[in-house]
């Protein structure tokens, strides 16, 4: 059962003060705890807000809704029908109205055989998010891995996989939404974003107009922006997270807040580093001023 608690006086951002150019932890006690959390994103409307949260070794997206100009204590959505085997479901993505969530997920029966991360999508009726289902191919498939769905204005996703026709182990690709829950073919969205390198936790603009990715581009780790020109898209520019990066700290899911003026990321530490998820001891999300990065195209 969700809690109607509220946890806050209404602001889009859960009643926290708002950060500057250096990177602060976001919603302390009610988004990061002493749990493992990660990627925080909101509905367009800023009336929902959603995270991954790790729970007995399962990745469950949680979250708040705004009911009476209060947000509410986060909760649980269950996405499969068997909530007690271990599960994942990350990086949510929400379309323009509110009522569709795209996620990577691998059900409890495929996570039992090993099976790689798919596209799942879950539908909102009557205010409850319902049972999730897989995204059919050709988004989903057998053989390769598809993680990091953003779905922008149009209905169209974009996703990561390692398909054939990837320059290196995993690319980022496009697949205009047709309608009905269908999509036309995934196409790799070109050499000057996707490189012989792994190409992964991406964020795109509901306009298609810019995106974010992990910085694959320059010796520097932490993200890059690539502006769309003339329906092109740019080599992604690093930018300063506005402080040093940590060293042996992943940084990871890009996003930036529906009005545009925050940038939200996430950093997880594993011991020892590269036992990758399987070692994680921390994750947290962390906000700033998402100025600076707009900065750059005017330059």
């Amino acid at each position: 059962m969700q809690s109607c608690k509220p946890i806050n006086s209404y602001n889009p951002y859960l009643g926290q003060k708002l950060p500057g150019i250096t990177p602060e932890l976001f919603a302390p006690s009610i988004v990061n705890t002493n749990d493992i959390e990660i990627n925080t994103v909101f509905n367009s409307s800023f009336t929902e807000l959603f995270f991954t949260r790790i729970i007995d070794g399962s990745f469950v997206i949680h979250h708040s809704e705004l009911i009476d100009s209060n947000w509410t204590e986060p909760q649980p959505i269950q996405m499969y029908s068997d909530q007690d085997a271990k599960s994942v479901a990350i990086d949510p993505s929400i379309t323009q109205d509110g009522n569709t969530m795209y996620f990577l997920g691998i059900s409890p029966e495929d996570r039992s055989n090993n099976s790689k991360p798919d596209i799942y999508k879950s539908q909102k009726i009557e205010g409850k998010w319902q049972i999730a289902s897989k995204v059919e191919y050709p988004i989903s498939t057998e053989k390769y891995a598809e993680s990091y769905p953003v779905v922008v204005a149009d209905g169209s996703i974009y996703f990561t996989s390692d398909r054939p026709d990837s320059f290196g182990k995993r690319d980022i690709y496009r697949a205009q939404y047709l309608g009905d829950g269908k999509f036309d073919t995934p196409v790799n969205i070109g050499l000057e974003v996707n490189s012989e390198k792994n190409e992964r936790s991406t964020y795109v603009s509901p306009d298609e107009s810019y995106l974010i990715t992990a910085n694959t581009y320059t010796e520097e780790k932490g993200f890059a922006v690539s502006f769309k020109e003339n329906n092109k898209w740019q080599t992604p520019i690093y930018f300063d997270l506005g402080e040093p990066l940590i060293k042996d700290w992943i940084y990871f899911c890009p996003y930036i807040s529906p009005d545009g003026k925050f940038f939200f990321f996430s950093r997880r530490y594993s011991n020892p580093p590269e036992s990758g998820w399987k070692g994680v001891t921390k994750g947290e999300v962390y906000w700033v001023n998402a100025s600076g990065i707009f900065n750059l195209k005017r330059k």
